[in-house]
């Protein structure tokens, strides 16, 4: 279930942030709780900017932490957004941050009325790869050195998907 995050997610924020994988594709980092709750205020504040677009993906029955899900960069003149996500290891390799991107475009396109959605991720993050592909995102090319990971400059892969290019599936 994708939804709004909430200044109780924080401990798990921080704990998610101490997944070698995730620390490996972000430069950011939290020393406290307080810290990421900053960081889940700043989303919060996303949203009322018409900037960034930011969700919980948690578990239905239990509420608990699967993953972030973003739309950010949103420019709402020419529909366009780029998107982000990651997964917490418990809930990883299972389909769902696929499905969720997914689910998430569906909405973007039919109730939110954006045309375009990006997204770019390191050449050798192989699994973020997967789910754009996956979630039906074309690769456009390769940006080179154009983002800071953990240990250092890395080239990027530069897919989109279009609002026709979307499938009608249910959203789940």
């Amino acid at each position: 279930m994708l939804r709004p995050w909430q200044l109780s997610d924080a401990k798990a924020v921080m704990q998610a942030f101490e997944d070698p994988e995730i620390q490996r594709w972000h430069v950011r980092r939290f020393t406290s709780v307080d810290e990421a709750r900053q960081w889940i205020t700043g989303y919060q504040a996303g949203w009322a900017q018409e900037a960034e677009l930011n969700w919980a993906l948690v578990d239905h029955a239990s509420d608990s932490l699967m993953g972030r899900m973003s739309l950010k960069g949103v420019n709402l003149n020419d529909g366009s957004a780029g998107m982000a996500y990651w997964m917490v290891p418990a809930w990883r390799g299972r389909g769902l941050c696929s499905q969720a991107v997914l689910t998430l475009c569906q909405w973007a396109f039919r109730e939110g009325g954006f045309h375009r959605i990006s997204l770019g991720h390191s050449v050798a993050n192989v699994a973020s790869c997967r789910v754009a592909i996956k979630a039906g995102f074309h690769e456009e090319g390769t940006r080179r050195e154009a983002a800071l990971h953990a240990d250092g400059w890395h080239d990027m892969h530069r897919h989109a998907v279009l609002a026709h290019e979307v499938p009608d599936a249910q959203v789940v």
